[in-house]
């Protein structure tokens, strides 16, 4: 017989393409890894992994199984999934993922619901950027994450997930309050084209969005400075270091000093819930994506 948790390792293995990744998405040691490889290859009776440089790299035996394996635990998940919807009953472990502002905006009350309403419900969340949300729930690692489009670029979602939304997030663009335009009740993205700009880190979605809008604008974006978090970006501009864009999510409060003007051509974000579809009819998936929806703040 097979074992399923050393099936689980050699899929993450395959998923991950190194020992220390597949070690980091199942929560365990690289010596746990490789132990559970070892013993699997004991059980099959063939070689599953060969050195590569530094690393390994699975062996045609070991990809054909990666392959059988990623379908049984595909059963294996829907079968749980049925059995939560049949039981009928939020319980077990959810695992939850959301980039930084949805973490901080939505996760507190949403979590905090989840806990009064289904107390036999065990929630871990974690911090991600948009992408990799997507990834974790794809991979296993996260059973819902929050993720977002872009009003005008969405999020490259991937067959195999279904998605709910959240909210409709506006976003303003924040300047100092002795900025040339921070008197004006809207402002267009065009006026800042002689402004530096605090952005999100390099290679993220949300800087290759604005990137992207600028320069379709005719603007050649000048980006001083990068930072993950909003609030991070929102205390370079207080400090006088340039302008950024202000989604309203989890945003307050404002530093001393920064004014957000609305953008004329309405600027906005959609969030979103995503999981996978294997997972659809788990009641705890949909007890965490009404959770969500009720902590959404309402937009004006």
């Amino acid at each position: 017989m097979l074992n399923l948790e050393r099936l689980r390792t050699l899929d993450a293995l395959a998923r991950h393409g190194s020992v220390s990744g597949a070690a980091e998405g199942l929560h365990v040691t690289t010596s746990a890894v490789s132990q559970q490889m070892a013993k699997l290859e004991r059980e099959v009776g063939q070689q599953l992994l060969a050195r590569n440089g530094r690393g390994v790299r699975l062996t045609d035996a070991g990809r054909l199984l990666a392959e059988h394996a990623a379908r049984i635990l595909s059963q294996v998940a829907l079968a749980q999934s049925d059995l939560e919807a049949q039981r009928g009953q939020v319980v077990g472990e959810l695992r939850l993922a959301a980039f930084p502002t949805a973490l901080r905006g939505l996760f507190p009350a949403a979590l905090a619901a989840l806990r009064v309403d289904h107390p036999a419900l065990r929630v871990r969340s974690r911090e991600v950027a948009p992408e990799e949300g997507v990834r974790a729930v794809l991979r296993g690692d996260a059973d819902l994450a929050v993720v977002l489009d872009w009003y005008n670029k969405p999020l490259p979602m991937p067959d195999g997930l279904a998605k709910a939304p959240i909210l409709d997030d506006p976003v303003e663009v924040a300047m100092t309050e002795d900025h040339p335009l921070a008197g004006r009740d809207e402002v267009d993205l065009d006026d800042f084209a002689d402004d530096e700009w605090v952005a999100w880190p390099e290679g993220e979605f949300c800087h290759e969005w604005l990137l992207y809008t600028l320069r379709t604008k005719g603007i050649e974006p000048r980006i001083a400075h990068c930072a993950e978090e909003h609030h991070t970006q929102l205390a370079l501009v207080a400090a006088g270091l340039g302008v950024c864009v202000a989604p309203r999510l989890g945003r307050d409060p404002m530093p001393a000093g920064v004014r957000a003007v609305p953008v004329r051509h309405r600027v906005h974000r959609y969030v979103y819930a995503v999981w996978r579809v294997d997972a659809d009819r788990r009641p705890s998936i949909r007890a965490a994506v009404r959770a969500l929806q009720d902590a959404a703040p309402k937009t004006r």
